[in-house]
């Protein structure tokens, strides 16, 4: 639905700190980590990371998690996903990125 601030699965457009987000849950997400790191708890915030999936060395696609940053309390990286409605497309994706970066594990809140 063009300009209506409302996208093909029913997440408002919201706007946190002049950024966009594609939904309120991402933009509530957004605001706790903003907490956090003030906190002490977390650094190095990354919005929409980017992930490009080759395959043979073709771009198959990129795919962007919605946050990636260092967690200081659990002494580790970790890549955020933030989903209220998983597509086939999506999954596609993760298989795609479980299969070219094994390292990195994306949770899904």
């Amino acid at each position: 639905m063009i300009g209506s601030g409302r996208s093909k699965y029913r997440a408002k457009i919201t706007t946190v700190e002049g950024i966009k987000f594609h939904s309120k849950k991402e933009a509530a997400y957004y605001l706790s980590l903003l907490g956090r790191e003030r906190d002490g708890e977390v650094k190095d915030i990354v919005r929409q990371p980017p992930f490009p999936l080759r395959v043979n060395g073709v771009l198959v696609c990129t795919y962007k998690a919605d946050f990636q940053f260092y967690d200081l309390v659990e002494e580790r990286l970790r890549t955020i996903d933030v989903k209220g409605y998983i597509t086939p497309i999506y999954r596609l994706k993760q298989k795609l990125m479980q299969a070219l970066y094994p390292l990195v594990t994306v949770e899904e809140v």
